[in-house]
């Protein structure tokens, strides 16, 4: 039987909620399957690590987390310490340090769930938005000088590099043409960003070539914004930097339904590090303990790591398992329902073991 080392980090706000919750379905998944089994380290690195060390994760981190397999990641954020403290001291650094610059966010109306769309039928938003997940807009380059006088200058450097485009477009048309529809979309925005940006044209038309079964396309970023909610039908793949797939993403994750059931994994395609899966939807500290978080997204993230793991009847088991209970409606208050998250666990760890669907009230 195989063994598939996980490193839970549950992170802030919500996060342990949903982990505890992913863990507990990936461990009823596994014995499912029966053909894999999953060892769980836990790791407490996050905001509450920070208040006592200074730090969001220990200084040898990246050691204790580079022979593992995956990494389930919760959230990160705390309103009393600085975002570019908290995100640049466990999430980022674990996406940089691992290289793992494929961010893989698929969005899709699930089985039960209408979208905010007025006209919109579930098969007809069905995307998969790759994002650059190393450099671009995130890569941290910049500074500032004059601190706290009236000419005090911020600069934020958008770094794009040949290879780091190259990479990331490759990736971007295998996943294009490993769906039935072979289209992708290249989000630009170089109209006015004439730099970076033509760089980033110029190298996707160069990668097109090597895929001549993938119609492509380029886009403006703010057109894009816009056909994503008039036109989602003529949408399929989707790739963009740093910044504008991370704003693209999020809106894709409203339009489905709920920023609540977004999943994403941070891909290091060449396997040289552990990947990393985490629901998009953040730490959410307004509802901490309320028992309300909605724990689809994570579920979803362990549909992709399963994928990753090279385990996909388990994946595609807990995916159907996933819909199951959407479409019974047994869904958590942001997507119009009343269940709690452990209710929504137990409606899914059901499924996975092939009892009937139970009602809301009698989980």
């Amino acid at each position: 039987m195989k063994t598939h080392r996980i490193a839970a980090i549950p992170g802030d706000g919500i996060g342990p909620e949903v982990i505890g919750a992913g863990l507990e379905v990936l461990q009823a998944i596994a014995a499912r399957d029966g053909n894999f089994q999953v060892e769980v380290t836990s790791f407490d690195w996050g905001s509450d690590y920070y208040r006592r060390h200074g730090v969001m994760m220990p200084a040898d981190g990246l050691d204790r987390l580079r022979d593992l397999d995956a990494i389930y990641f919760g959230a990160v954020g705390d309103s009393a310490i600085p975002d570019h403290v908290t995100l640049w001291g466990l999430r980022l650094a674990i996406c940089q340090g691992f290289d793992q610059y494929a961010n893989v966010r698929p969005t899709r109306v699930l089985a039960g769930l209408r979208s905010p769309l007025r006209d919109c039928s579930p098969g007809e938003l069905d995307w998969v938005i790759v994002r650059e997940n190393s450099e671009g807009e995130y890569a941290g380059n910049g500074g500032r000088t004059h601190r706290g006088h009236p000419e005090e200058v911020a600069t934020e450097v958008a770094i794009f590099t040949r290879s780091g485009i190259e990479r990331i477009m490759r990736f971007a048309f295998a996943v294009a043409e490993a769906r039935p529809r072979r289209h992708l979309t290249v989000v630009t925005k170089s109209n006015a960003q004439r730099h970076g940006m033509v760089l980033w044209d110029e190298v996707a038309a160069a990668v097109a070539r090597s895929f001549p079964s993938v119609t492509w396309e380029k886009m403006l970023v703010d057109a894009m914004a816009a056909r994503m909610v008039l036109q989602p039908a003529g949408i399929d793949t989707v790739v963009a930097t740093n910044l504008h797939a991370d704003i693209l993403s999020d809106l894709a994750a409203a339009l489905a339904g709920s920023i609540g059931v977004a999943p994403t994994a941070n891909i290091n395609p060449e396997r040289r590090y552990p990947s990393m899966f985490e629901p998009i939807h953040g730490s959410a500290f307004d509802i901490v303990g309320k028992g309300i978080a909605n724990p689809i997204g994570t579920f979803w993230t362990a549909v992709q790591m399963l994928e990753h793991l090279g385990e996909p009847a388990a994946a595609s088991r807990l995916m159907t398992a996933i819909e199951a209970v959407t479409q019974a409606g047994i869904v958590t208050p942001d997507l119009g329902g009343t269940a709690t998250t452990a209710q929504v666990k137990v409606a899914v760890c059901q499924a996975i073991a092939g009892r009937n669907q139970a009602s809301q009230g009698e989980i």
